[in-house]
C-alpha cells in the first residue's frame, strides 16, 4: 500500500502518515497484520524464521492489510520479560525479511523499549507501538520524537487499581500518554491511541469497553482495536485462541461501528471482509 489512502475525513482527526502512506481517519477501516516473532505467542502463531515471516507478510498484504506490527516480546499475561538484547535478537532479522518483502507497507514495531524501538526505526520500521502507553520506559517518548515516527499508545491496566468506571481509566491512561508524547516533542497528528483490551480487564470489563468504545472519540486521535483472538472472547465461544476468528469478527463488527479506525488482526483475509462490509453499512464506503 502506498500513496494516499484517503476520503474527505470531514469532523475525523488529522490525518496520519506512517512511513510513505497518508492514513485519513475516517475515510475507511485500516487493517493492521500481526506478526508475532515470538516462540510463546498467546495465539499460538509465533514465528522466527524471516523467510517464514516475509511469506506471511507477503499474504497479509495480498489478503488487504494496510500494515503490518512486527513485535519480538510476548505480552500475553503470563508473559517471560526479554532484555533489549535478546529482543532485538529475535526481531532484527525477522524485521529485514519483512521489510525487503513488503517496501511499500507500513510497519509498526510492538516493543516497549528505547533501545529496541531506536534500532528497528533505524531498521526500516515506520512507527512504534507501545503497549505501555510510553509509561514503560522512561525514554520511550524522547525517541519517538526523536526518530519523528507515528506512535501508538496504548492503556495498559495491568498492576493499576481500577477508578470505578472502564471507559474513564482508559481515557485518563490515554491522556496521561497523550502528555507524555506532546511534551517530548511528539506531534498531535503522530499519535494513535489503543484503549487496551486484554490488558488488565475481565471479560465483563472488555465487553463493557467495547460496548462504550465510541466515548473515547472525544480524544480526537484515531482509535486502534486489539482484539483478535483474545480470552475474552474465549471466555464467551469457549474455544482456544486459534478458532476464534469468528468470536473476532463479531468484535471487529461492533468497533467499526463505535468508530474504530484500525483494527489489529491475525486473521487478515477473513477481517478485511468483515471490515469492509462494515464500512459499507457505518461510513457509506463502497468499492
Amino acid at each position: 500500500m502506498g500513496g494516499d489512502a484517503s476520503m474527505p475525513a470531514g469532523d475525523h482527526p488529522a490525518p496520519t502518515t506512517i512511513g510513505k502512506t497518508r492514513f485519513a481517519w475516517g475515510s475507511r477501516t485500516f487493517v493492521m497484520g500481526v506478526i508475532n516473532a515470538t516462540p510463546d505467542s498467546f495465539s499460538g502463531d509465533g514465528i522466527v524464521d524471516p523467510a517464514g515471516a516475509a511469506r506471511r507478510a507477503v499474504a497479509m498484504v495480498e489478503a488487504g492489510a494496510d500494515l503490518i506490527d512486527i513485535g519480538a516480546e510476548s505480552t500475553r499475561p503470563d508473559f517471560a520479560a526479554v532484555d533489549a538484547d535478546e529482543e532485538w535478537a529475535r526481531l532484527s532479522l525477522v524485521l529485514g525479511a519483512v521489510r525487503r518483502a513488503v517496501r511499500g507497507t507500513p510497519i509498526t514495531v510492538d516493543t516497549t523499549k528505547a533501545a529496541v524501538a531506536t534500532r528497528a526505526i533505524a531498521a526500516g520500521a515506520d512507527a512504534v507501538n507501545d503497549v505501555t502507553g510510553l509509561q514503560g520506559d522512561a525514554d520511550m517518548a524522547a525517541a519517538v520524537a526523536h526518530a519523528g515516527v507515528p506512535v501508538v499508545i496504548m492503556h495498559n491496566q495491568r498492576g493499576r487499581e481500577f477508578g470505578g468506571d472502564v471507559v474513564e481509566d482508559v481515557r485518563n491512561g490515554l491522556r496521561r500518554g497523550i502528555a507524555l508524547a506532546e511534551a517530548a516533542g511528539v506531534r498531535r497528528e503522530q499519535i494513535i491511541l489503543d484503549p487496551g483490551f486484554g490488558f488488565g480487564w475481565g471479560p465483563a470489563q472488555n465487553y463493557h469497553l467495547l460496548r462504550r468504545l465510541g466515548e473515547l472519540r472525544d480524544l480526537d486521535r484515531p482509535l486502534l482495536v486489539g482484539t483478535s483472538r483474545k480470552t475474552f472472547i474465549g471466555y464467551v465461544v469457549d474455544r482456544p485462541a486459534a478458532q476464534r476468528a469468528w468470536g473476532t469478527a463479531a468484535t471487529i463488527a461492533l468497533a467499526i461501528q463505535q468508530g474504530a479506525d484500525i483494527v489489529r488482526v491475525h486473521d487478515v483475509e477473513e477481517m478485511v471482509q468483515v471490515a469492509r462490509v462494515s464500512d459499507a453499512v457505518v461510513r457509506g464506503v463502497m468499492p
